[in-house]
Order: C-alpha cells, then sequence, then structure tokens
C-alpha cells in the first residue's frame, strides 16, 4: 500500500496532497472544537505507533507487498483523529525507513485514511443501530482492507493503463488480509469494549451510569 517516489504522475500526486492537507486541517480543527488534547494524546500516540510497526512487516508478492494496516482499527478508535495518526505514521516510515515515498505520502495516507474514516461512522452508526461491537469491529475491518484496494486501484490506474496488472495483482494479494484484520479488529474491539469501552464511540452517558451504579450500588 506505500507507493514509492517515481511511480505516480504530478497529477496524481498532487491531488493526494491538497486532499491530505485538506483532512488534516479539518482534523485539527476537529480536534481544537470537539475534544480535551490531553486525554486524546496517549490514544493517539498508541494507535499511530500500532499503525507503524505492523505495516513495516511486509511479503514481498510480485510487483507488490502485502502488510498489516489496522486503519480500521485505528479508524473505530480514535475516529476523526485517525486520518491524522496514518500521516504521521507515513512520515515517520518514509524518513527512517524509507518505506514508501516522500512524494507520495499525501497518496497513501489518503488510500488508508479516507478508509480509516469510513469505518469509524460505520462502525458508530452500525453499533447505534444495535449491532454488536464484535461484528461492527470485524467489517469495519475487513472493509477499511477493501477500500483501501480500490482507492490504490484507482490512483495506479489514474496514472495509466499499464498499472492494471499491478492493481490486478494487488487486489488479489490482499483479499487474504481483509479476512485476517477483520478478524483482528473485531476480536480488539470486543476486549476494549469490556475491559476499556471509553477508547471506543459506545460510550454510555452519566444518566445510564448513575442507574447502574444504583442498581448495583456500586461506582463506575
Amino acid at each position: 500500500m506505500h507507493i514509492s517516489d517515481g511511480v505516480l504522475s504530478a497529477t496524481v500526486v498532487t491531488g493526494g496532497w491538497t486532499i491530505t492537507i485538506v483532512l488534516a486541517f479539518l482534523t485539527l480543527w476537529w480536534m481544537n472544537q470537539e475534544t480535551d488534547i490531553t486525554e486524546e494524546i496517549p490514544k493517539f500516540s498508541v494507535m499511530t505507533a500500532a499503525f507503524f510497526v505492523a505495516s513495516l512487516i511486509h511479503l514481498p508478492i510480485g510487483p507488490t507487498s502485502v502488510h498489516m494496516i489496522f486503519n480500521g482499527l485505528v479508524g473505530v478508535v480514535l475516529g476523526p483523529l485517525a486520518y491524522l495518526s496514518l500521516v504521521v505514521g507515513l512520515i515517520l516510515q518514509a524518513f527512517l525507513f524509507q518505506h514508501g515515498g516522500v512524494t507520495t505520502i499525501g497518496v497513501n495516507a489518503m488510500n488508508i485514511g479516507i478508509p480509516a474514516l469510513l469505518s469509524y461512522y460505520a462502525f458508530k452508526k452500525g453499533y447505534d443501530f444495535g449491532i454488536s461491537e464484535k461484528i461492527m469491529g470485524a467489517f469495519s475491518g475487513g472493509a477499511a482492507i477493501f477500500m483501501t484496494v480500490i482507492l490504490l486501484s484507482i490512483t495506479l490506474l489514474t496514472t495509466g493503463q499499464e498499472f492494471i496488472g499491478v492493481a490486478q495483482v494487488s487486489a488479489a494479494a490482499h483479499a487474504p488480509l481483509m479476512v485476517v484484520e477483520a478478524i483482528i479488529t473485531g476480536s480488539v474491539v470486543t476486549y476494549l469494549s469490556k475491559v476499556k469501552p471509553e477508547l471506543l464511540p459506545i460510550k454510555i452517558n452519566k444518566n445510564e451510569k448513575s442507574m447502574e451504579a444504583s442498581k448495583y450500588g456500586t461506582e463506575f
């Protein structure tokens, strides 16, 4: 999923940077308006590190490679902050380990960041409709990879028809990854919902907490 320098056309690279800068700006604005920054920093750091480490280990397959991404999990946990987290991870990988290009950071962030945001909103809406966090977690993890492959393919095909074969190989190679990430994300989300539900967009309001505390004679 990490496209190298010199592969994409200038138009595609510019478009990727434009989208990434706009979304990163909106992320920062949202963080300033809606959240307590000091509370988000630990969670932001942990999820960025998880993405950074997981996607460094990759398996070459023909003209492409396969590696864990966890953008669905990052999206579910961080919400709108997921995009900025993935941008930071990609920048560190590009400059520290030359994993992916520098000029293509914008495109790479777009390809994995947009699915992360959509996975967050899908998870939240699904849970609001009564679907269990385990099912929605698995769906978000798998769907994020699926959407990333679609965006990657569009990016390559927009650059030139000669990348059709690469796009096809990449899509086929990442099919098993969709299943793996769905299982992992579903399991992690289920665990977090039991031990640390405040990390997920399934928060219980204060009235519900008070009712539960009164019912059992305990405090949460």
